[in-house]
């Protein structure tokens, strides 16, 4: 999953489990898999048709949804991943992670992009109130859609138990498997035009053609729209054959990658949380991140940072974690500091306290 998935799923699972009392009812576009019915107070409905493209989200949010919530009298609707309809009246809390589509709408297909930055304004000014994921984006929410950030709230994302240092035998092993024994830099997440690696690839290079060591990039995540200017600079590579594009990876086999990586590049041009973040700080493995939208706000003293349209800083960055002294045990140090402030407990706390405050329960 995203993290827009991990969201859903943490929070629901935690939420559903602690009020017994309530009755929730998962609206699904097809048959569901039971490892997300979580407790006996969850009733799971299939309701057509299955919506993976814009006309068909248009059809499911504007008709399919607000028959469901009539039939079973809803009290709120809840929309994880920020889609509403704007045709039920009943009380709504979209979560919008980010509004990365409205600053850079060209990374989409055109219906996409259309889609989302028609009806999203049009869903945070419907909603009663809204979700978010870091302060970041709820300023950006706030001002690029003129809604007052009182009516916003945040609840920053956490990371899966999994993740945790593995020793030294361990990370040999997992490097055997996946590099050929070779230290490794790692980048999780789609691979999509905003994520930034047609530079990160560049960054490499530079490091590689700089650097008598011998390391690898370690690409995990699945391609997601529109990769052609990564493909063309990978083709170009002097040294694409030390790029490993490992593809989605299961949450124990990505545990291992990370945990084992010499540092996180992550350098995305816009992000509305960063979960690969919290995620290698609770690995023990430095991070490298862009120095704009979220990220500082996630990572604060514990990471590098970098401009993400500069190739020769993220490049810099990477000489800095091989080479410089104690600066990989001073990163690792500060993580062990930061993570602490983030886990899905907390998120699911704060998503429960918003749900308070719409229905006025818990009072």
């Amino acid at each position: 999953m995203d993290g827009i998935g991990w969201f859903t799923y943490e929070t629901l699972r935690r939420i559903c489990k602690q009020h017994p009392e309530h009755e929730f009812i998962f609206i699904f576009d097809r048959p569901w898999h039971p490892d997300f019915i979580f407790a006996e107070n969850i009733t799971p409905v299939v309701i057509g048709p299955p919506s993976r493209h814009p006309f068909l989200w248009f059809i499911w949010f504007e008709y399919s949804i607000p028959r469901i919530l009539k039939k079973y009298r809803a009290d709120l609707f809840l929309s994880p991943d920020g889609y509403l309809s704007l045709r039920s009246r009943c009380p709504s809390i979209p979560v919008i992670h980010d509004i990365n589509f409205f600053h850079r709408p060209k990374d989409l297909p055109l219906l996409s992009r259309w889609y989302y930055n028609f009806f999203f304004p049009r869903y945070a000014k419907k909603a009663t109130r809204i979700g978010t994921v870091s302060g970041f984006s709820k300023n950006d929410i706030a001002a690029s859609y003129h809604i007052s950030p009182e009516k916003i709230d945040v609840m920053h994302n956490g990371a899966n138990e999994l993740y945790k240092p593995i020793d030294t035998v361990s990370q040999k092993r997992c490097r055997d498997l996946i590099s050929g024994g070779k230290p490794y830099f790692i980048f999780i997440g789609t691979l999509h035009p905003r994520k930034n690696l047609a530079n990160l690839l560049r960054a490499f290079e530079l490091f590689s053609n700089a650097s008598a060591k011998d390391y690898k990039l370690v690409i995990v995540g699945a391609r997601f729209f529109l990769t052609e200017e990564l493909d063309r600079v990978y083709q170009a590579m002097k040294y694409k054959s030390d790029v490993i594009f490992s593809g989605r990876l299961g949450p124990e086999e990505l545990v291992d990658a990370l945990a084992a990586a010499e540092a996180l590049t992550f350098v995305p041009y816009f992000e509305g949380f960063g979960i690969p973040i919290i995620e290698a700080m609770n690995c023990d493995v430095p991070v490298i991140a862009s120095n704009v939208t979220s990220l500082p706000e996630v990572a604060g003293d514990a990471a590098i940072y970098v401009n993400p349209a500069d190739v020769e800083d993220i490049a810099a960055a990477m000489k800095r974690v091989v080479f410089e002294p104690g600066l990989r045990d001073e990163l690792i140090t500060r993580g062990r500091l930061r993570r602490d402030l983030f886990s899905w407990d907390k998120t699911a706390g704060e998503l429960w306290k918003m749900i308070e405050k719409v229905l006025q329960i818990g009072e």
